[in-house]
This record gives C-alpha cells, sequence and structure tokens, in this order.
C-alpha cells in the first residue's frame, strides 16, 4: 500500500468517471501498475457538512467492477449469503472480517472526528462492517467484499467472489487504464 501519486489520482479519477475524495492511498495495483483498489477515509468533512463514507477499500479498476456487476446480476450476493448460513466456520470467518474492517475504520479517525461524529450523533455511522452492514451475517455490495479481500485478505466472501473471476486483472492488449493515458480525457488535462 502506497500513498497515490497525482498521477494515480488522475487514472482514479478516470477509474470513477469523476474526481476521488478521501483517498488514503493505493491499497492494490493490477499486473499493469494501475490502481485497482484504493483505500478511503471513513469521513469526509467541509465545515459543519460531513459525509461517512461506508467503503475503506474501494474497488476503482473498471475491469473488475464490470465483472464483479456480472456476478452480482446472477444472483451471487444470495448465493453467498446461502452459503454462510450453512457452513459456521465460513461465517465465523466473516464476521472476523468485519470485524477487523470496523477496526481499521475506526483507527483512520482522529479524536476530534470521533468528538465531531458524536456531536452530530453519527457515531453510529462508523461502527459498522463491510459495506456499511451492520449485520455481519449479511452479504452486499460484492465490489466491496472483493477491494477489501484484494487489499487486505482474510475475507471469505471476497475470497470467493475472486475464485469465480476468470481474471483479476485486464486481458493482455485491452487495457482497460491505459485508455487514461491519453491526454486527449477531460480528467487528465491540466
Amino acid at each position: 500500500m502506497n500513498a497515490p501519486t497525482a498521477r494515480d489520482l488522475e487514472t482514479i479519477a478516470w477509474q470513477l468517471g469523476r474526481p476521488p475524495t478521501g483517498v488514503l492511498a493505493v491499497a492494490r495495483r493490477c499486473t499493469y501498475g494501475y490502481p485497482q483498489v484504493v483505500m478511503s477515509h471513513p469521513l469526509h468533512r467541509q465545515g459543519e457538512e460531513f459525509v461517512v463514507f461506508p467503503t475503506l477499500f474501494w474497488l476503482s479498476c473498471p475491469f473488475l467492477v464490470t465483472e464483479v456487476s456480472r456476478l452480482e446480476a446472477a444472483g451471487a450476493v444470495k448465493r453467498c449469503e446461502r452459503q454462510l448460513a450453512a457452513d459456521p466456520a465460513l461465517s465465523a470467518a466473516y464476521v472476523r472480517s468485519h470485524d477487523a474492517y470496523r477496526e481499521e475504520r475506526l483507527s483512520l479517525l482522529s479524536p476530534e472526528d470521533g468528538e465531531f461524529l458524536r456531536a452530530h450523533r453519527a457515531w453510529d455511522s462508523v461502527e459498522t462492517g463491510i459495506a456499511g452492514l451492520r449485520n455481519p451475517r449479511r452479504v452486499k455490495c460484492l465490489h466491496a467484499q472483493l477491494g477489501h479481500y484484494l487489499a487486505r485478505g482474510g475475507n471469505p466472501v471476497g475470497e470467493a467472489v475472486a475464485a469465480e473471476l476468470p481474471r483479476l486483472f485486464c486481458p493482455p492488449g485491452r487495457v482497460q487504464c491505459a485508455e487514461g493515458d491519453r491526454e486527449d480525457l477531460p480528467c487528465c488535462q491540466p
């Protein structure tokens, strides 16, 4: 994991289709060196205005986003929930991954952030697990599950998603993020 460079931030803007906010680090890069997962700060503040961001590890790779969307459309979320319900050891590992995720998110908040959230009655919104889930026996957003797994490991749902994908990076000769290297793209102009 490393701090994002200016070029990384341009690439992430291209990947997301908007300027990124709260990016702390590039948590994982693809085979071609482009950001694949970014780590985001859990609290985005501008004065008294704020947004609690539930996704600590954001899957930014457009190739993976498309592939995971296909899995979700084919019912993979419900399938994962059924597997968790049928396997106590798998379920326990998933609960542990939620706990670790929550603890890491909380560790990024300063004491001032904590005071701010409590004053705005929003502290409970940062005490959630992966993808903002309050119930660690449910599955939500396979993109967030895969992002967490690729960044940290230890997430059995994210691992299952990775295993279902034909690959974890663009095929050679069809590197989507290389399109972001063109200077004629709006995100890449000075």
